[in-house]
């Protein structure tokens, strides 16, 4: 009975300290990669090297390749783009077999991290599956010495409304201080402001 009632304690004191990520411990995310604008793909078609290369996606989504002309191709797995090709080369190609090999990722834009301001390479990254704060910094090779790092924000679209969550880069990067990592989702915005001396 002893026993029962110190665990009770333990339980009831440990739901005190309970801190939050800010962000669901497990996201949603898609089975099956979707390409996107900015990728680039390799198209290899069986026993036809003369069509076979590597194109990237183009701002508008679409790829162009030899005897194929604007194909659709962000918002698709590479299964489903390499069928397109497939059907599309089938008018000068006796039953062509392609596959499409997504080598340089960036994903649509739903999927993406952008991170913008003072950080040393502002870019957009590919979301990964429990990607937190941290991956992304390593991503960008930090913050400059100009940032203010503690007045950092993440613009997070929940429910159809966007919301601004507060981050301390500058006690996670300069510190150490762990508790300031947060998991990422996709299409956050990492906004790092300037600092004024």
């Amino acid at each position: 009975m002893r026993a029962l009632i110190v665990l009770l304690l333990l339980l009831t004191t440990g739901c005190a300290h309970h801190v939050s990520l800010d962000a669901p411990d497990v996201v949603p995310v898609q089975a099956d990669y979707q390409i996107g604008a900015g990728d680039v793909v390799n198209i290899n078609v069986w026993r036809n090297p003369e069509v076979s290369l590597s194109v990237p996606v183009r701002p508008d989504g679409k790829i162009t390749t030899p005897l194929v002309e604007d194909l659709q191709a962000a918002g698709k797995t590479a299964t489903a783009l390499a069928r397109d090709i497939e059907n599309a080369l089938s008018k000068y190609i006796q039953q062509p077999v392609v596959t499409v090999i997504v080598t340089s990722f960036v994903g649509p834009y739903t999927q993406q991290i952008r991170v913008i301001g003072q950080a040393a390479r502002p870019q957009a990254l590919a979301y990964r599956q429990g990607m937190s704060l941290m991956d992304v910094l390593i991503a960008v090779g930090g913050i400059t010495d100009f940032a203010a790092g503690n007045k950092a924000s993440i613009i997070r679209t929940v429910e159809g409304k966007r919301q601004s969550v507060a981050v301390r880069l500058k006690d996670l990067l300069r510190d150490g201080d762990i508790s300031a990592n947060v998991a990422m989702l996709p299409g956050d915005i990492l906004v790092i402001p300037e600092g004024w001396f």
